[in-house]
């Protein structure tokens, strides 16, 4: 018993920090819908995205077979991981020129409403696949158990979905966190292309210059702040 907790515990823990990439996700592809929506897209992207690497872990056996060659030494692990950094550097891009030139959702422009939300799901929930393939790769070589790691999917995601509504909004609610957290997006999108490549890049060199230019634009929000309170 002592064990199961305990592999529940690691897998809960491996879950919530890769949870951070997705937190950042979410929080930018729902800023480009109106605002009383963006609570249901969060909802209904991260039920589907759940419910999607739960249908990964179903197949656990065919698992094995992502990490072998298939073409130019490239496995299907790969080649999802290339194309899926390929793809957030693009929106990462993208949504910095936007925010920047003051277009799309700067100035309220949503688009077809129904085509927007339907887009965004689909953004989170593929992004979603990509940045499980390591963690549920991971997930089955702990343990054969699928009930262990579909409970620390599920207790994952209700965190990851209790958070992210109130850092989502924050970040919305400061462009320069917002530039910050696109920023970030395309560090991940380096990170996923180059292990793409097999390449490895340890998680440590990108959360930590991540949590120090944090820190400083919180600093600088603060000295902003008193600045505006100071008398005269």
């Amino acid at each position: 018993m002592a064990d199961i907790i305990g592999i529940l515990a690691l897998l809960v823990g491996l879950e919530l920090v890769l949870g951070v990439d997705n937190v950042l996700v979410i929080a930018i592809f729902v800023g480009r819908l109106a605002a009383d929506r963006r609570q249901k897209a969060r909802i209904l992207g991260l039920s589907m995205a759940m419910l999607a690497r739960i249908v990964m872990l179903a197949v656990v056996l065919v698992l094995a077979g992502l990490t072998r060659p298939v073409i130019f030494n490239l496995s299907v692990r790969d080649m999802i991981l290339l194309a899926g950094g390929m793809f957030l550097l693009f929106k990462a891009v993208h949504e910095i020129h936007n925010t920047v030139e003051f277009r799309g959702a700067e100035h309220g422009q949503t688009g077809k409403a129904a085509g927007a939300f339907a887009s965004v799901i689909a953004q989170i929930v593929l992004l979603d696949i990509v940045f499980s393939i390591d963690s549920v790769i991971t997930a089955v070589g702990l343990t054969q158990n699928l009930w262990i790691i579909i409970t620390a999917v599920v207790v994952s995601f209700i965190a990851i979905l209790f958070f992210a509504r109130p850092i989502g909004e924050f970040i919305l609610n400061h462009p320069a966190l917002k530039i910050l957290a696109l920023s970030f997006l395309i560090t991940i999108g380096v990170t996923i292309f180059m292990e793409g490549m097999h390449k490895h890049v340890p998680k440590g060199y990108i959360y930590l210059p991540m949590g120090f230019a944090l820190m400083v634009e919180m600093l600088q929000m603060r000295y902003e702040y008193n600045k505006k309170k100071a008398p005269g």
